[in-house]
């Protein structure tokens, strides 16, 4: 669904506008406004995606009404004279229409804009992912790389030179070559808290702490003195 405003300081131009508009079901109208005034106080209160904009019109026109936009949406220009056409397309304008509007016309222009916005929000969609870190690690397990989801383990213990990771899928637990060090670097800090040179902990299943031990649900492990300050702060409060 596209949020747009139809501008037009012709009263009869206007109400064409939004008869036009109301016959495509992805086009929602925001407001319909007789000058670019009014259209920039409702594009202050809530979000627009394409606004369908005259030209030609006393005070603002509507190519200077885009210039002073810092943050545009999509524009669909309409005015009785061509000469207009370049000077539109060079402020990157979706298209141009030149009235009358023949409503096939209108309809091409309106499935353009919709074509550019779902191309647009893909784009972003696919930026976004790319972006996300993953939520998973790959770890060497007996030859073979065995992915852990971070959400899964529930504590980690280390071994001198191996690792004994506790997930909550499996009572068996994961073994592996590999430093506490090394483990602490593959983990998000936002989920995982290290308590001690051989302990890290998952924070979601902390269900207790105390001045010198974390619990999970029975099971405690110690805090080392190097870590109480960073498991204080986890509970909201200074270490004594």
């Amino acid at each position: 669904m596209l949020r747009c405003i139809a501008i037009d300081d012709e009263e009869l131009a206007l109400e064409l506008l939004v008869d036009n508009i109301s016959k495509l079901p992805f086009l929602q109208l925001v407001a319909a406004c007789g000058n670019p005034l009014e259209a920039i106080k409702v594009m202050q209160e809530q979000p627009v995606d394409l606004v369908f904009l005259d030209i030609q019109m006393p005070g603002l026109t509507g190519l200077q009404f885009i210039q002073s936009l810092s943050v545009k949406p999509m524009f669909i220009l309409i005015t009785a004279y061509e000469k207009y056409a370049l000077e539109g397309y060079n402020l990157d304008v979706v298209d141009y229409l030149v009235k009358p509007v023949a409503l096939e016309r209108f309809f091409k222009a309106a499935n353009k804009a919709l074509e550019l916005y779902q191309l647009k929000e893909k784009s972003n969609s696919a930026t976004m992912l790319a972006s996300a870190p993953p939520a998973y690690f790959f770890i060497n397990v007996d030859y073979s790389m065995l992915k852990v989801v971070f959400a899964d383990i529930i504590w980690i213990e280390g071994l001198k030179d191996y690792i004994k990771i506790h997930l909550n899928s499996t009572t068996k637990p994961i073994v592996a070559r590999m430093s506490m060090k090394a483990m602490e670097e593959q983990l998000p800090g936002s989920m995982f808290i290290r308590i001690q040179k051989s302990y890290i902990v998952s924070k979601e299943y902390i269900t207790a702490i105390r001045k010198n031990s974390v619990f999970i649900n029975t099971l405690e492990l110690p805090v080392g003195d190097g870590y109480r300050d960073a498991v204080a702060a986890l509970a909201g409060k200074a270490a004594e």
